[in-house]
């Protein structure tokens, strides 16, 4: 078989698993609370007992922040529209990538299948050993075409906004705290920034976690390693083909050398690519978490000085 024809079948096999409905279920329920946060806001803000006492038109009047009329209301739901459709389009751009992601573990989960009959067998994919050089280059070329299919850069780059934003919201909330913890939830927009760097979070641990698994499972060496030890095996069983063997056996420990040179952890595209980017976000992120704890610990704390 064909590098083509294995990748297509392994594609195929990893386009049946079922798709997780979570995290778009999770966007939209954070899309419909930030949504309807500065309403439920202005009405938490008046006594809950006589809150319950109010008609309807006193609750829209408390809600909507003035007395309603056809067309305040007309621009209440505008507004109610606009927010809904444009954070909507935020957490629709990240299930893209998560998706994305989910299937580039699909791809590795399979591919690391390929030298195991057992696994091979249970995930309905080919099945080939590395002891023949036509075998390795096989192995490689799929390693290194899967881990090009679908979108790269568009991907890592929302990731990347995301991460750098949720850095931001951070920051922010750490100097809005620091300026003043007794009041830091009577204010509409710290919480609107809580929600917003919890739900980023979620998601950015999600697309890391699914990042960090693609690479393990791409640059495992084990697998070379254990056929380098069924070769020396072999030579032992079989001595009149010690020569072929020995040239695979060869082959087989540049290719190992070869991951070791290319491994390199699962990294946030953009950040630790750039150091001055990434000193400047540790000591300015750090910084601001640091005066929090010093805050409330009552102690000086600098956490840009661990390494």
């Amino acid at each position: 078989m064909s590098v083509l024809e294995i990748s297509g079948m392994i594609m195929k096999r990893a386009s049946t698993f079922e798709q997780e409905n979570g995290y778009r279920i999770l966007g939209y329920l954070v899309t419909t609370v930030l949504t309807l946060l500065p309403f439920a806001f202005r009405l938490f803000q008046q006594d809950l007992e006589q809150l319950a006492t109010y008609s309807i038109t006193e609750l829209l009047t408390v809600a909507c922040g003035a007395k309603p009329d056809g067309l305040l209301i007309a621009l209440v739901l505008i507004n109610v529209l606009e927010r809904f459709c444009l954070m909507w389009m935020v957490f629709f751009i990240l299930c893209v990538a998560e998706k994305t992601y989910k299937q580039r573990f699909l791809f590795a989960k399979l591919f690391s299948h390929l030298t195991s009959a057992r696994k091979a067998r249970k995930s309905e994919i080919p099945h080939f050993r590395l002891k023949k050089v036509q075998n390795i280059k096989m192995w490689l070329s799929l390693r290194s075409y899967l881990k090009r299919r679908g979108p790269q850069r568009s991907v890592d780059v929302i990731v990347s906004s995301a991460f750098l934003l949720t850095l931001s919201i951070a920051f922010a909330c750490c100097a809005q705290f620091l300026h003043g913890h007794m009041s830091f939830l009577d204010s509409l927009y710290n919480w609107e920034l809580l929600i917003w760097g919890a739900a980023l979070a979620v998601f950015l641990l999600r697309l890391v976690t699914l990042g960090s698994e693609v690479s393990r499972k791409y640059n495992n060496v084990s697998i070379l390693l254990t056929e380098q030890i069924n070769l020396y095996l072999k030579m032992e069983t079989k001595p009149n083909k010690k020569d072929q063997l020995s040239i695979v056996n060869n082959v087989l420990k540049l290719a190992t050398k070869l991951l070791k040179e290319l491994d390199s952890p699962f990294r946030v595209y953009g950040l630790t690519m750039n150091p001055l980017l990434y000193n400047i976000t540790r000591v300015v992120i750090l910084s601001a978490v640091s005066g929090v704890i010093s805050d409330l610990l009552g102690f000086n704390l600098r956490l840009w000085k661990i390494k």
